[in-house]
């Protein structure tokens, strides 16, 4: 028995002295998780009823338990480098069929796939043409980046005119009214002026320029012209001869006496249409100016443009990749859009212990680990996604260490029952 006994040992510590090694050989692997080996006792069946006087016949690996601990969290800066704060996997497309990982160091192949080490991101896609972006829900895809240029938009791109540019400022109630007749070329026949950027169907970009001039108490005139740097001066106009829409006229505005716009009552500064370039269709040019305290004011302040955006952009290329904490991807474009393109989706199991290890920082759906629960991350039993750090290795390199002494140990006590009971079979074969 002391022969089996020490055997069954030192086979226990040899095992454990695997697992071990396995650990430390990985403390620098990202998304690495740990293992422990996990023993029990071994007796012969007995029937008869002396168990009570019974010895054990020695020890075995009962498991080599993964351990599915969260690693230390480790700042990148690379933005497609991706780590999970809390439970989940990222879900990835292999060539033997979907796998799991806690290995963020994904990047764009020459394809436009986002891949670790060949295996392609899962994910939710996005509804085509939707917006504001809609991800495909329960769909699983890999997730793609389109690296082509995005076309232009023009800045009344099919939108209604009065969404076009959003331009509300406040007009100083202080102001004098100026003495001489309206020109651009000279400053003191206005008292305010500002501009925005358009763009025409084929990305050019325009310059408009809006002109506020008081006429009297509570009353305003708004003037505006459009410059276009890529036709002849004598089409895009000079400060002494400028392409004024409308005609020319200007569009009146007037304020409540709490300094509110009261007209136009549809917040909206129609100014028709400008002609672009050849190729390029005419562009509806309209201000929506607003209402109320939110709209265009005339306050006692000085001159300010409160709020200034407008539809449209020229065409662009693929700068870059940002993911939120939420997994949603998103392009950046050289002309500053952004896009959704897709959201990182987390995998998560009843029993992630149960799942089977395959390498390359990769496991499979077994029987034991039961399937998979899919959520976006931050969600339900998942955690959150962080763009530019990784998850390191949760193996605790000092412990391990201190864990290969203690095996040492116990490979060698082992070793040296099966010494002395060598010692004592030799002193009965010696028997005389």
């Amino acid at each position: 028995m002391g022969f089996q006994q020490g055997l069954s040992g030192v086979g226990a510590a040899a095992k454990q002295l695997d697992v071990i090694g396995n650990n430390v050989a990985n403390s620098s692997t990202v998304g690495f998780k740990q293992s422990r080996a996990e023993f029990a006792d071994m007796f012969a069946a007995s029937y008869y009823g002396v168990s009570a006087v019974q010895n054990g016949i020695g020890a075995t690996v009962q498991a080599v338990a993964q351990q599915m601990n969260q690693g230390n969290i480790n700042i990148t800066n690379n933005q497609m480098d991706l780590a999970i704060s809390g439970n989940g996997f990222f879900i990835t497309q292999t060539t033997n069929g979907q796998a799991y990982t806690r290995n963020g160091q994904f990047q764009v192949d020459k394809d436009g796939y986002i891949v670790n080490n060949g295996d392609k991101l899962m994910g939710w896609g996005v509804v085509p043409d939707s917006n504001p972006a809609k991800m495909r829900e329960g769909e699983l895809q890999t997730l793609k980046v389109n690296t082509d240029m995005i076309q232009p938009v023009a800045s009344d791109g099919g939108t209604t005119p009065a969404k076009m540019v959003r331009l509300t400022t406040n007009l100083d109630s202080r102001q004098t009214v100026p003495a001489l007749a309206f020109s651009t070329a000279d400053p003191t026949t206005y008292n305010h002026s500002t501009s925005a950027t358009l763009y025409d169907s084929l990305g050019n970009p325009l310059t408009l320029t809006t002109y506020y001039r008081k006429t009297a108490s509570n009353q305003w005139e708004v003037y505006a012209r459009v410059n276009n740097p890529n036709m002849p001066a004598a089409s895009s106009g000079t400060a002494a001869n400028p392409v004024m829409l409308n005609g020319g006229s200007a569009i009146n505005l007037s304020f409540n006496t709490d300094g509110t716009l009261n007209t136009p009552s549809s917040g909206t500064l129609a100014f028709g249409s400008y002609t672009s370039i050849a190729g390029a269709n005419p562009l509806t040019v309209t201000l929506d100016v607003g209402s109320g305290k939110s709209g265009t004011t005339q306050f006692g302040n000085t001159f300010a443009v409160n709020e200034l955006s407008q539809v449209g952009y020229a065409s662009a290329a693929l700068t870059g990749l940002q993911v939120d904490k939420t997994g949603v991807i998103k392009a950046r474009y050289s002309n500053g859009q952004t896009k959704d393109i897709g959201q990182v989706v987390l995998a998560n199991f009843k029993n992630s212990q149960g799942l089977q290890s395959v390498g390359s920082n990769r496991w499979m759906e077994t029987l034991s680990s039961g399937s998979p629960t899919l959520n976006n991350p931050g969600s339900t039993n998942v955690g959150l996604v962080q763009s530019g750090a990784l998850e390191d290795s949760n193996v605790d390199l000092t412990s391990e260490l201190v864990n290969m002494i203690t095996a040492q140990r116990y490979y060698q006590a082992n070793a040296q029952t099966i010494k002395v009971q060598d010692a004592v079979m030799q002193t009965l074969i010696n028997l005389r």
